[in-house]
């Protein structure tokens, strides 16, 4: 069977280049005679291949020496939790910016251990766009402002970096990290699940600046004090190898392809076509403020609504998959990461013309 063009929002499609490699080295990796998922991970053959992903994302982001860089277990969900429990640092409160369904859970974790302030929020308009630097009421005594730059429900992007004026910056970059440059600098500590532009779910990347660790509160599990995981090489336990391997692959495929800058333009190129089409249609519509829209994440609506499932059936049946919105928000939604070749929009774009001719 041939490969579909696969929107889904994670676990997402990986490069075709990055599949081949794995099925290639499935049994036997560079001649160790065993597979990569069979490895000790405190073997030499696996040291390696942990050693080369840290220093290609290091490349890939440009990450000052003064950054741990932890491959770590449990997804950006788990750094609801790790992220206050690490950076309180004897503070009671810290600021979270509420931007869409994955801030309010980080926000709700966050109060388990401490009181939040809700700096800005877009919930006014159903968390369509991005609030104004402007806006935002920043507690000059907050341990670390919280935002989630990439929301991969409502489709909304930050393009622009907050200031936070010295207090650190916190941002889960699940949904578009590595998918354009970023000044690494500018953050206290930035975290992403892995199952979108890195690798397998069940993997996540914390990139944590070394003032910020070893104050983590007492009542921390182990696993979660960024000191310990930083101290053991992120293997304080059986890290999740297979994943780390591939997300290696995926890294050198973004160093061959020419690094951010050329996978910025693309991203900006695809998302290009699509919003393009969005925008001379009145069949569709996008839900999201035009200056917040995200490269990678794309909500659509149907005008008609009543439509939507025959919508989905037809697209499935043209190799074009998970097109359908999340369940707390519904409509449509295509998400053209990395590795979403711009052929894939460009087939989902015809289809869209074809089914408004059906239908319009």
């Amino acid at each position: 069977m041939a490969r579909v063009y696969n929107f889904a929002a994670g676990p997402a499609t990986l490069p075709e280049p990055v599949l081949e490699q794995a099925a290639q080295e499935m049994l036997d990796w560079h001649g160790s005679g065993v597979s990569v998922m069979e490895m000790s991970h405190r073997g030499k053959e696996f040291i390696s291949i942990a050693e080369q992903a840290e220093a290609s994302l290091r490349k890939l982001l440009a990450i000052p020496a003064n950054y741990k860089v932890l491959f770590l277990q449990g997804g950006a969900t788990l750094q609801f939790s790790a992220v206050p429990l690490n950076l309180l640092r004897g503070k009671k409160s810290a600021d979270y910016v509420n931007t869409g369904e994955w801030s309010k859970k980080a926000i709700k974790e966050a109060k388990r251990y401490c009181a939040v302030n809700t700096a800005a929020s877009s919930e006014d308009r159903n968390f369509s766009y991005a609030p104004e630097q402007s806006a935002w009421k920043l507690d000059p005594n907050a341990a670390y402002v919280h935002y989630t730059s990439n929301e991969t429900i409502g489709g909304v992007e930050f393009h622009w970096v907050p200031e936070t004026d010295g207090v650190p910056l916190v941002a889960d970059m699940s949904s578009h990290i590595l998918s354009r440059p970023m000044d690494v600098a500018r953050y206290g500590l930035i975290y992403a699940g892995a199952q979108k532009n890195i690798g397998p779910a069940g993997l996540a990347i914390v990139i944590v600046r070394d003032d910020l660790i070893g104050a983590a509160a007492p009542q921390t599990p182990t696993l979660l004090d960024y000191k310990v995981q930083a101290e053991n090489g992120w293997m304080f336990n059986t890290p999740p190898t297979y994943a780390v391997y591939i997300a290696g692959l995926v890294f050198e495929w973004l160093q061959q392809l020419g690094g951010l800058k050329k996978m910025e333009e693309l991203n900006r190129a695809k998302a290009r076509v699509l919003y393009d089409f969005l925008d001379e249609t009145e069949f569709y519509y996008s839900p999201v403020a035009k200056s917040d829209r995200s490269l990678m994440n794309v909500p659509f609506r149907l005008k008609n609504e009543t439509l939507d499932a025959e919508f989905l059936k037809q697209s499935k049946s043209r190799g074009l998959v998970e097109l359908k919105g999340h369940r707390s928000v519904g409509g449509m939604r295509a998400s053209i990461y990395n590795a979403m070749p711009i052929e894939g929009v460009r087939a989902l774009v015809a289809f869209m013309r074809e089914f408004q001719a059906q239908h319009g």
